[in-house]
């Protein structure tokens, strides 16, 4: 192995690297959705947030995979492989109201840290200070981005998610529930596995 990391603590490492790469690519691509599709009296401030969120999410992209690579294992190799591994709810519904927009990547991001956690704890566990340290930056980054959500939810009659409690292992409480006007896809319900 071009690192000198055990290779069945590579083959983790770079699936759980694999399953992060999914999730950013999924969270990057919602909250794209989101800044394309806001719409209300608080258009200008989410369209712009999200635009920036969504762009710090693509850019952490790449040195996950490479990370994967560096220590020789794989990564990513198409779309079809990312919707197999990611976990997060893609959502596809017609209208979303700019509230339960924020709410869901809250919660989206939430789980995000918590798998990023996880990843840290087997990498620190493994050997792989250098994985171990990017995550520590993609989880600061990671919680930068709930809070500047959370602290938009106040302009936006939120606030009820502050305590909104998320482990890792479960879903969303009974906190938020979304309203979308149709049912959700089963998918929306499957924030943790």
């Amino acid at each position: 192995m071009p690192s000198g990391i055990a290779e069945s603590a590579v083959r983790k490492i770079a699936a759980s690297l694999a399953v992060l790469l999914a999730e950013v690519f999924a969270l990057y691509l919602k909250t794209k959705n989101f800044h394309w599709h806001v719409s209300g009296p608080h258009f200008r401030s989410i369209h712009l947030m999200l635009d920036k969120q969504a762009s710090d999410l693509l850019a952490i992209t790449n040195p996950i995979a490479e990370r994967a690579r560096a220590i020789g294992g794989n990564t990513l190799r198409s779309i079809g492989h990312t919707a197999r591994l990611q976990r997060l709810a893609d959502n596809d519904a017609e209208f979303v109201k700019p509230e339960d927009m924020l709410a869901e990547l809250s919660l989206d991001n939430r789980s995000l840290a918590i798998r990023m956690r996880a990843a840290h704890q087997l990498c620190e566990g493994r050997g792989d200070t250098a994985t171990a340290s990017l995550l520590e930056n993609w989880i600061d980054e990671t919680e930068r981005r709930n809070w500047e959500l959370l602290e938009s939810t106040d302009d936006v009659g939120m606030s009820f998610l502050v305590g909104c409690p998320v482990s890792a292992g479960s879903r969303p409480g009974p906190c938020y529930q979304p309203n979308y006007g149709v049912a959700p896809p089963s998918a929306v319900a499957m924030y943790f596995v």
